[in-house]
Order: C-alpha cells, then structure tokens, then sequence
C-alpha cells in the first residue's frame, strides 16, 4: 500500500476524519469547562490536555509536511486536495491548541516542551530539504521519494545532535548542579 492509496482510503471516510478531528477541540472546550479557572495545570487535567496536544499535533504536523510536499516538491495544485486531509488536521491542531492555551499555561503541560522542539526541527528539516532541492542537486532529488525520506532523515538526526550538543543535553552532570 503506497501513502497516496492510504489518502485515497481515508478520504473516501469522509464522517470518521470529520469526527475525529472535530473530537478534540470539543473535549478541551468541555474539559476547561469541567474543571474551571485556574486548576488547569493541577494533577489529573494537565495530563488528559497533553494527551489531547500529543493527539491533534501529531497529525496536523504530518499534514503540514505533506501539503507542503505536495505544494513545493511535487507542484500540485492545492485547489485539487481534499481538505479533509490536507487542511483539517491543521486546523484542528490550531484551534485545540487555541482553547488549550486559554485554560492552561503551555509549561505546565508534561512533555509539550519536547513536542515544540519537534514541531521546530520538522520545520528546519523541511525548509533546509526544500532549499537543496531549489539548488539544483539533481543528483539527490531526481531520484525517487525514498531519497528524500532518506535525507531528510539525515538532516533530522545532525540538526538534533547539533541542537543537544549546543543546549547541552546529553552531557554528564556534576551532582548537586540543577
């Protein structure tokens, strides 16, 4: 099964991708009114709000990847999408994370720091690929999409070293510094 058989199938579910995305903004909206002002970031809510972040960024990331694929790399019109796959996990991924940041503080959610340092080494990868491919390395990008995966892998992994050895993750600690 190819990606573009995968879209084809989700695509032709039209209720479910509705439902689905449609699901998470609803429960911040319904979670926030639940446990009211100001406890947000107390035990058992700050962790069903990071579930609901993991759940709606996970795709809407990999969707701003592929319309930005099939926009830069591949030159599709996007006028000729389905936006139930192309534009929907976006939205959704904004609009929960919108309601989320008015009944909560971000740092207090567990594990959204590490999930924005994700989202931004996605992003680099991707405008450091789609700036070799504009560079006319016809040798790497004339080849086919697994080289691309390839590369983009490469570049994922050295910007991810590169970023630990300049933050400092990863280097032994001395006991008793913080």
């Amino acid at each position: 099964m190819t990606t573009r058989q995968l879209l084809e199938i989700a695509s032709q579910h039209t209720h479910l991708l509705l439902g689905g995305f449609g699901a998470p903004p609803v429960l911040a909206v319904l979670l926030r009114l639940w446990h009211g002002r100001g406890w947000g970031g107390e035990a058992p809510f700050k962790y069903i709000y990071s579930v609901l972040i993991y759940l709606v960024c996970i795709p809407g990331m990999l969707a701003a990847t592929l319309t930005g694929y099939a926009l830069l790399f591949t030159g599709q019109n996007l006028l000729d999408v389905n936006l139930l796959i192309y534009a929907l996990p976006m939205a959704c991924m904004a609009l929960t994370l919108l309601v989320i940041s008015r009944a909560v503080r971000f740092e207090q959610i567990p594990g959204f720091r590490r999930l924005s340092g994700l989202m931004g080494m996605m992003a680099l990868t991707f405008l450091i690929l789609f700036a070799l491919s504009r560079t006319r390395i016809w040798l790497l990008f004339g080849g086919s999409i697994f080289t691309l995966i390839a590369l983009a892998a490469v570049i994922f992994l050295a910007l991810k070293g590169a970023a630990a050895a300049a933050f400092g993750r990863g280097a032994p600690r001395k006991k008793g510094s913080p």
